[in-house]
């Protein structure tokens, strides 16, 4: 049997009664105690992991003192609270029950005895001085790994001198200068130490070589293709309208043509989806970023749009969305530099930084302002990936222009060039030079209905002036003079208020017309007329299309950047011998009438000869929807500027050579028993290969024997061995960097190789050389593919 001392008993029941809410404060600071012991502990633990960062290790190793205080000072708190009872047990001695108390005993009396409680207070007081004690080893401990760990991550966070990474420890010079000029540097953990600089330098760009300590299994292990979808064609256009957006005119314009020509562009999907058969073709993804339009480069065609201003880029940009969208391709449309920043992955800061993910499209499609905009934003990423970028450039970049160590040297550089991108990438308007890919646009097609109708309601004396700006025709009055006293003369110039003083009292205004209706003016009209501006646009072709002639004007000399204001600063030499010179070089008479403007008999005697002149509607069919189908396709399918370059064809550099001179001996063809390179685009089976009279351009060269420069044939007809076999010896051959080689030079038999693939040009010429050209075929109405192209 166990006895208590009553005395003792009745202090414990008493100190229990007055202390209940004491005791809820100290299992509660018990609680906490666990709570920071696991949180410290795991902290301290977790810091020793070798594969973590040095920043973390830094961090959590400075909170080591801090956690050994608190624990000192919560084991001090308790035996203090154990000094305290014993006090107030000491003051129960000496003092009676208070009389509300007693009416707690009886529960009081059924706990265990009081003293097993403060034999408890007395051991948590004892374990947390015991877990400082150990904390504190551990601590010490962890200094002393740290330490060593720190310095030998010290000794590997030198800048290598590794031959693989030759610019490395330059650039971890200029990080320690500036690292902090891009707060995308520290979105990537750059903090300023040696280890973070090399770390950025080897795992998010790429001039250092891997960090051994480092975990390299993310970085090395590359996300995993997703599986091709084959790509589909589509008739319905009300998803693409969706994605082209709102809120700007220059969108609206684009969606209402879009919207117009849907069952064109669906006719021209079947027809094709039947030429092409079972061809797999793999669904690209594509991003549209149309810079023009982005507020960051002014956006000045939108509020023209209203206003007569050019329509030509939103013409050739709606019908590119339509034909990328009908060809069954993953589209994603972007107007503004938030958009564009968000779809590529851009981190944050000045746009010095790569992508934070892989570029997730296969092809890019933009203009010279979305192509500026992206280098400012891609850092890095954007060499990496500008093989993927297609440039909208209406007027075209010569190779000489494009390459940029090139055009500093020889006074080719200019605002919109040196990109050095290949040539190819550039996608023109019209086909003004092979080195360029031709893109186009699409002017709407008649059917017989619509072709008969348009015969029977022209009227003979009617003429429509080509410009919607009075600019435009200021100082014409001579030329309008001459052509009232045979036509009724009507123009589209816009006016706010009142007629434009510009526009004679006899001509016929009608303002700014929508699409539609200007369509259905120049189906009434005989005649179209330009005035020397705008150069190359849409309307004349439209024009021609609904059964109207055109007439412009030829320029002597001709315009180009040497002479023009306009042309100043264009990334092309291109002489422009007429307004339109496709519609000049590739349509011409009956439809086309080139007249010098200077001479007034010569322009009255073309009015008098077109009024006489009978003409059917007409259309070159690679603006048409079907034809401009065919060319993307053929573009997606076959252009990969990403690729290695191919290796060269059997015979090339070798005893057998891949051309054989034609029967005539004037040119070269390729061997019908050489062997392509497979994939090869165009087949070099369709090469022609001739040596150009002095001062002759491959371009021109080319089209005298009814063919098109080729540039893509270049490399292999790139060697000693073709100029041999045109029967030029060469008395010496160099290497060197030009964009009119390879050539035979004038006087004598020097031979010029080509040092620079990027240089390959058909555009140039000059009376010191005459040129080595390649040529192809081309289909029938589709100059940019070869007979065997499709």
């Amino acid at each position: 049997m166990i006895t208590v001392n009553p005395d003792g008993k009745i202090m414990v029941r008493r100190c229990l009664v007055t202390l209940r809410p004491f005791r809820l404060f100290v299992l509660g600071i018990g609680f906490f105690t666990l709570c920071f012991l696991m949180t410290s502990l795991g902290g301290q633990f977790s810091a020793r992991r070798l594969g973590d960062s040095p920043f973390t290790i830094r961090t959590e190793v400075l909170g080591g003192p801090e956690s050994r205080g608190v624990l000192r000072k919560m084991s001090d708190l308790l035996e203090l609270m154990v000094k305290r009872m014993d006090t107030l047990t000491r003051l129960e001695n000496s003092s009676g029950l208070h009389p509300e108390a007693r009416e707690a005993h009886a529960a009081v009396d059924r706990m265990p005895p009081g003293a097993g409680l403060m034999e408890r207070i007395q051991a948590i007081a004892q374990n947390v001085s015991d877990i400082a004690v150990k904390v504190d080893q551990i601590l010490r401990h962890s200094l002393l790994l740290h330490s060593k760990v720190s310095e030998g991550r010290r000794d590997q966070c030198e800048a290598p001198s590794d031959p693989k990474f030759p610019d490395c420890a330059g650039k971890v010079e200029w990080m320690r200068a500036r690292w902090t000029s891009d707060p995308c540097y520290a979105f990537f953990g750059v903090d300023g130490t040696e280890c973070s600089f090399l770390i950025y330098l080897s795992e998010v760009e790429w001039f250092c070589p891997p960090l051994p300590w480092r975990n390299q299994s993310a970085t090395r292990t590359a996300p995993r293709p997703l599986p091709r979808v084959q790509a589909v064609f589509r008739s319905n256009l009300s998803h693409l309208l969706e994605l082209m957006g709102s809120g700007k005119e220059s969108l609206i314009f684009m969606k209402k043509r879009t919207k117009r020509l849907t069952a064109q562009w669906a006719t021209a999907a079947q027809r094709l989806a039947q030429k092409l058969g079972d061809i797999r073709r793999d669904q690209k993804q594509i991003l549209v970023h149309i810079g023009f339009l982005t507020e960051e480069s002014g956006d000045v065609f939108s509020p023209r749009v209203l206003k007569g201003g050019p329509l030509g880029e939103m013409v050739q940009w709606a019908d590119i969305l339509a034909a990328l969208y009908i060809l069954g391709h993953s589209l994603r449309v972007t107007v503004s530099l938030k958009e564009l920043q968000s779809n590529l992955g851009v981190p944050p800061g000045r746009g010095n930084c790569p992508l934070t993910m892989p570029l997730p499209f296969d092809l890019i499609y933009t203009d010279y302002h979305g192509l500026q905009q992206m280098k400012q934003h891609m850092g890095l990423s954007f060499k990496k990936y500008r093989c993927r970028i297609r440039v909208i450039d209406t007027f075209g970049t010569e190779p000489a222009y494009n390459h940029e160590e090139y055009a500093t040297l020889h006074g080719y550089r200019t605002n919109w060039g040196y990109w050095n991108l290949n040539p190819k990438q550039f996608m023109t308007m019209f086909p003004h030079t092979p080195d360029n890919s031709f893109m186009g646009f699409v002017s709407e097609e008649l059917n017989e209905t619509e072709k008969q109708l348009i015969k029977g309601g022209k009227a003979s004396n009617m003429a429509v002036v080509y410009g919607k700006e009075a600019s435009i025709w200021k100082g014409k009055e001579k030329f309008l003079g001459i052509l009232s006293k045979y036509m009724e003369i009507h123009g589209t110039v816009y006016y706010e208020s009142q007629r434009p003083p510009e526009v004679p009292a006899f001509v016929k205004n009608h303002g700014l017309l929508p699409q539609p209706e200007f369509q259905q003016l120049l189906r009434k009209a005989k005649l179209f007329i330009g005035f020397g501006f705008p150069y190359e646009g849409p309307a004349p072709l439209e024009a021609i299309a609904n059964g109207c002639v055109f007439l412009q004007s030829r320029f002597s000399p001709p315009r180009s950047s040497l002479n023009h204001e306009f042309f100043r600063g264009k990334p092309t030499s291109r002489e422009v011998f007429s307004q339109h010179p496709y519609a000049e070089n590739f349509i011409g008479k009956p439809h086309v009438w080139t007249v010098d403007y200077n001479n007034s008999e010569e322009f009255e005697a073309a009015i008098k000869a077109i009024m006489e002149t009978q003409v059917e509607p007409y259309l070159p069919y690679e603006y048409t929807c079907g034809g401009m189908l065919e060319r993307i396709h053929a573009y997606i399918q076959h252009q990969d500027f990403c690729a290695a370059p191919s290796p060269a064809p059997a015979g090339t550099g070798a005893s057998q050579s891949p051309f054989v001179l034609a029967p005539n001996a004037t040119h070269l063809e390729w061997a019908r028993n050489a062997s392509a390179v497979p994939g090869a685009w165009p087949p070099p089976h369709s090469l022609r290969a001739w040596l150009a009279a002095a001062g002759r351009a491959c371009t021109d060269a080319c089209l005298d024997h009814g063919l098109v420069c080729e540039p893509s044939f270049f490399p292999v007809l790139n060697s000693q061995e073709a100029f041999l076999q045109l029967q030029v010896p060469c008395e010496s051959t160099e290497w060197e960097m030009h964009h009119l080689y390879p050539a035979l030079a004038q006087p004598g038999q020097e031979c010029y190789l080509q040092k620079e693939p990027l240089l390959f040009s058909c555009a140039g010429s000059s009376t010191k050389y005459q040129r080595l050209c390649p040529c192809r075929d081309f289909l029938k109405g589709q100059v940019a593919l070869c007979q065997g192209c499709l």
